[in-house]
């Protein structure tokens, strides 16, 4: 069972028994439906609902002064998006049948299984979760209006399609449910996850963390932490990013990468709600918020028996799949005005103007990079121009915008001429910041722009060098 957040709407009890309501509430609160609220006079119940909203009502059929008959006749009539779960001692089909007959989601009779009572409130959870986000996208879709535009203000865009995805960003948000961001790489996936958390409204944190290359002891260690002892050098014990984000979400970026073994762990964390840090048999439970994003095709990888078809199915309860640039050019002048002044400002000189030509020509590229490609492009271009003028050379002279001709070689012949053989990947990290510093002239801020890094991970990355 997925635990509720604070976003969910309460489960409402009523018998007129405090026995009854105790035990119900402690039932359903041992499988994480901890947000209850409890009335044992069910002449309450009407004057209540009008001042606060639940999201399911467990009811007692036979209740003094007023029936559980006529609450629920009435729950129905004035408020029939909330599912109504009748209880009662009454083991009567003709009675059951009236119930259901009237709109009772279902009919339980005392004593309840335990595991039954779980179950069917479950289901009116997940039904009137439904039946909101549905009243939100048909509300969305007639208005067609953002209630938190500035949300959404770090992503440059006056594309239709990304303002939908917006829209339905806002609706999705405050859902416990997992989201799955696709699209290629440097579309925006992650300032499209913040952007959901921040509508979301969580009281924790926004965690983010790339998962590509993590080994099935690496992921663990790193989401779920560790006790001391765990491994050699396990010095003392760590929390991991699970109980960093607790009341917020955490981010999984290259979610396609994720190791069989880890897949595994993921699945357990989003079904139960559990995980076990790295040397410890003690059980944690989590409140976090999980959104996922890949460039690739999981459908893809689940015929090639590399991804759990039951992650994916967890994974995707809510998916955006954010489009590539060459699908939204009409973002691209924006894009390039908004890069301009980032760059400028990152190298404090004056805004250079712009050459007519120059939109023209960036909006009919393909951008294998997205946006990440286009940025990079934009700033090193700021670096090149003199004179105050960005010329379309600017752009040219980048070693990327230069193609190569049915006379060059290719770029493996190329590779190993520079470095005397197949350089390794230490070896092309070092040429790639001693080409950025030397194009930044030395200014680690437009380094780390041009390599698609923070100024953080740069010092870090020069520092190991020395």
């Amino acid at each position: 069972m997925n635990s509720l957040t604070h976003n969910d709407l309460p489960v409402l009890l009523v018998d007129d028994e405090h026995d009854i309501l105790e035990l119900t509430r402690l039932t359903l609160a041992g499988e994480g439906i901890k947000n209850i609220l409890m009335i044992d006079d069910s002449r309450k119940v009407l004057p209540f609902l009008e001042n606060e909203k639940v999201a399911a009502v467990v009811l007692d059929l036979l209740t003094p002064h007023l029936s559980g008959n006529e609450v629920l006749q009435n729950i129905v009539a004035e408020y029939p998006d909330i599912p109504v779960i009748v209880m009662t001692a009454m083991d009567d089909v003709d009675t059951a049948v009236e119930c259901l007959k009237i709109g009772a989601f279902d009919y339980l009779v005392k004593p309840v299984d335990p595991n039954r009572l779980v179950s069917i409130v479950e289901k009116a959870l997940k039904m009137h979760h439904l039946q909101q986000e549905n009243s939100s996208l048909k509300k969305y879709l007639l208005t067609g209006r953002l209630e938190h535009a500035d949300v959404f203000s770090g992503i440059i865009t006056r594309s239709t399609t990304m303002h939908a995805i917006f829209q339905y960003a806002e609706v999705i948000a405050k859902s416990c449910q997992p989201i799955l961001i696709t699209g290629e790489t440097g579309v925006g996936k992650e300032l499209m996850s913040v952007s959901i958390h921040k509508l979301s409204e969580m009281k924790g944190p926004f965690v983010a963390v790339n998962i590509a290359g993590l080994d099935d002891t690496m992921f663990s260690d790193t989401l779920f932490g560790h006790k001391r002892g765990a491994y050699t050098g396990a010095g003392t014990s760590r929390e991991g990013l699970v109980a960093q984000a607790a009341g917020g979400t955490l981010f999984l970026d290259e979610i396609g990468d994720l190791n069989q073994q880890s897949q595994v762990k993921l699945l357990r964390l989003l079904q139960e709600r559990e995980y076990y840090p790295l040397g410890s048999d003690v059980v944690k439970t989590s409140n976090v918020r999980i959104i996922v994003a890949t460039n690739q095709n999981l459908p893809q990888l689940i015929a090639a028996g590399s991804f759990r078809k039951d992650l994916y199915f967890r994974l995707c309860a809510h998916q955006i799949h954010i489009p590539p640039l060459h699908e939204r050019p009409e973002d691209i002048p924006l894009l390039v005005d908004h890069f301009i002044d980032e760059a400028t400002q990152s190298l404090r000189t004056e805004r250079p103007v712009l050459a007519p030509d120059v939109v023209e020509y960036l909006s009919s590229r393909q951008y294998s990079g997205n946006i990440r490609e286009l940025r990079a492009l934009v700033h090193d271009a700021v670096i090149r121009q003199k004179n105050g003028i960005l010329t379309l050379d600017c752009f040219t002279a980048a070693a990327w915008e230069r193609p190569m001709n049915s006379t060059s070689r290719r770029h493996d012949d190329v590779l190993l001429d520079m470095f005397g053989g197949f350089p390794t990947i230490a070896e092309m990290e070092r040429y790639l910041i001693d080409k950025a510093m030397s194009m930044a002239h030395g200014k680690r801020n437009v380094a780390a722009s041009l390599l698609g890094i923070t100024r953080q991970t740069l010092h870090k990355r020069m520092k190991g060098e020395q």
